[in-house]
């Protein structure tokens, strides 16, 4: 107890504070899941202690999700010998099941997948969503129907959300909106800030709901209006938008406007810590120095631009000049979060040919820079995540698993980074609450059965 609050305690093997490993470490949360004590130590009084033979490291922040793309992970793998598929021939597929999807289906389809980002140690997402109206392209009476179906499903899994609607007006640069998009579309600023008041309303439905705004890219709103809704918009929250992900996008940007996505970005709007730029991936030279000293901070999603062919970012030069970033899972082809730092990291092996993407300790670089980032991604500001008053918000590893059991506690950052495998997570603690343990989400036959009766009513499986 400290004053009238009655404490839970947790004994791990050791948990990671940014530089080194606390161990052993005594944690003792409140019933929010705030910390109140955090030692190598138990507290003198004594209490009952939970002991866990397991290695703690912050839950992760999602930075990117379309939620109602689980629903085809997979499915646009099959190609044809004489096929030219690329991301424009990927996203006819991705609007063949956005026009599938109802309220009831996206939300079983989110809890299912928030579920799963659970497991694999995400403790918040930013969902970037431009789901927003009915099948007919009609405004459903609740403006923020989908977004309200969002948040709902991040409240039942247990997830923490930033939920993030998105601006989308044109079916590219200078061109309307294509039919296939029609559930998309607020043709003005004012549309689109009317459903952002909206979207402000369904957050109040659940205390770990947060609110950011968005335009979706360059070639999917008129650049005036990218410009009026940055200044006319919320000052305090944080802004995503995708930017240079894909070659066409380049050219088509240069032909209508005379820039480049990532030049005109930089020359028309202030870009800043509140910038999260999704994947970033086709940048030039001046274009990277300058995006790295801006302070905003880079979106990668290694295992969607991967699938798509979009490209390696240049994230050698990128994090040499100081630039910030963090990790999003957007499509959800992948969910482990260990997977997307490996891709990260190995693809600028390959095309360097060296191994050390980043000096000294990659691992811990990673991990500290992704989640810090994310955070600010999230709304938050970049308190340690494991410290005083902070919630235990927590990945938690079996130390019993044969590599782990055998290494040095030097040696465990990188070996669960560089070997990590989800088979090995005991579970995720959310305000200091099992989630997940022992691989199994608290409501997962709830969540499974309901995702399987939406993915039987698609039938797109």
């Amino acid at each position: 107890m400290i004053g009238s609050k009655k404490l839970k305690y947790f004994r791990f093997k050791a948990l990671f504070q940014k530089e080194q490993w606390l161990a052993p470490a005594y944690v003792a949360v409140d019933d929010k899941g705030i910390i109140h004590y955090l030692s190598n130590k138990p507290e003198a009084e004594g209490s009952a202690i939970e002991a866990i033979a397991g290695y703690v490291i912050p839950g992760f922040q999602n930075s990117h999700s379309h939620a109602f793309q689980y629903a085809m992970a997979g499915l646009a793998e099959n190609h044809g010998s004489n096929a030219n598929e690329d991301f424009w021939t990927w996203r006819e597929e991705m609007y063949k099941c956005a026009l599938l999807v109802g309220p009831d289906e996206a939300e079983a389809i989110a809890t299912m997948l928030y579920s799963e980002m659970l497991r694999h140690g995400y403790t918040h997402v930013a969902e970037f969503h431009y789901l927003h109206h009915d099948k007919d392209g009609k405004s459903y009476s609740n403006l923020a129907e989908m977004g309200e179906r969002m948040v709902s499903a991040a409240k039942t899994s247990g997830i923490k959300i930033t939920l993030v609607p998105v601006f989308y007006q044109k079916g590219g640069f200078g061109l309307e909106p294509q039919i296939r998009q029609r559930r998309f579309i607020s043709k003005t600023v004012d549309d689109y800030f009317k459903l952002l008041e909206a979207s402000k309303k369904v957050i109040k439905n659940y205390n770990e709901a947060r609110l950011g705004f968005s335009v979706h890219s360059l070639r999917a709103v008129d650049l005036h209006d990218i410009i009026k809704t940055f200044n006319s918009g919320p000052r305090d929250l944080p802004f995503h938008i995708h930017v240079a992900e894909q070659r066409k996008e380049i050219e088509d940007c240069l032909a209508f406007s005379g820039k480049r996505p990532m030049q005109w970005l930089l020359e028309n709007l202030p870009v800043n810590e509140r910038f999260h730029l999704i994947h970033s991936t086709h940048l030039d030279n001046d274009e990277l120095q300058k995006l790295s000293v801006s302070k905003a901070n880079v979106v990668l999603c290694p295992s969607t631009e991967g699938n798509l062919g979009d490209g390696i970012f240049r994230m050698k030069e990128y994090c040499q000049s100081g630039g910030r970033w963090s990790i999003g899972t957007d499509s959800h082809i992948g969910l482990n979060p260990l997977d997307e730092f490996r891709m990260i990291d190995y693809r600028q092996r390959l095309i360097t040919n060296k191994r050390n993407t980043f000096s000294n300790d990659g691992a811990s670089y990673m991990i500290n820079e992704s989640i810090m980032s994310g955070r600010k991604a999230m709304g938050f500001n970049e308190a340690e995540p494991f410290a005083v008053g902070q919630p235990l918000d927590a990945l938690v590893i079996d130390a019993t698993s044969p590599l782990l059991a055998s290494a040095q506690l030097k040696n465990i950052l990188t070996t669960l980074v560089y070997t990590g495998d989800s088979v090995n997570n005991l579970g995720t603690l959310v305000n200091g609450k099992w989630i997940v343990k022992h691989q199994r989400h608290k409501n997962a036959s709830v969540i499974h059965d309901k995702f399987l009766s939406a993915m039987r009513n698609l039938a797109n499986r």
